[in-house]
């Protein structure tokens, strides 16, 4: 019984891992963006422009990769910014947007609906195409 325990972990750690940095496109409704919309603008996201949100905290090693990655990303175009919150100052909006682990980042648009979400580190590429499809 141990070992098929131990098999089923190493098998969802591996699909995990798969996963991780996937960009994956998110389908909103109004209603969603409307809940939202009063928690992003508190947390200091504004409606002008493209947003690159990711959560991060303190003790989270692979968020300092992230970081470097939009950065780099943002550094090639204009046309967004980047919004980094700390998980535990912002525990209502980790919650409604779902967010289970670190690190967790998000694309909005100019009307703040959330338009791809990538758990894990995004590479360079992946966070452009889903900028892209803004």
């Amino acid at each position: 019984m141990l070992v098929v325990v131990a098999i089923l972990a190493v098998a969802t750690g591996f699909y995990l891992r798969s996963r991780s940095g996937t960009v994956r496109t998110v389908r909103n409704t109004d209603s969603e963006t409307d809940a939202l919309r009063p928690l992003l603008l508190d947390a200091g996201v504004t409606a002008d422009t493209a947003t690159v949100l990711h959560f991060s905290a303190d003790w989270c090693g692979p968020c300092a990769a992230v970081r470097r990655v939009v950065e780099q990303v943002l550094n090639e175009r204009s046309e967004a910014r980047e919004v980094e919150l700390d998980i535990d100052a912002h525990p209502d909006l980790a919650r409604e947007l779902g967010v289970l682990s670190l690190p967790t980042t998000f694309v909005l648009d100019i009307e703040l609906r959330r338009r791809s979400r990538i758990a894990g580190v995004p590479t360079a590429a992946a966070l452009r195409s889903a900028l892209d499809a803004l």
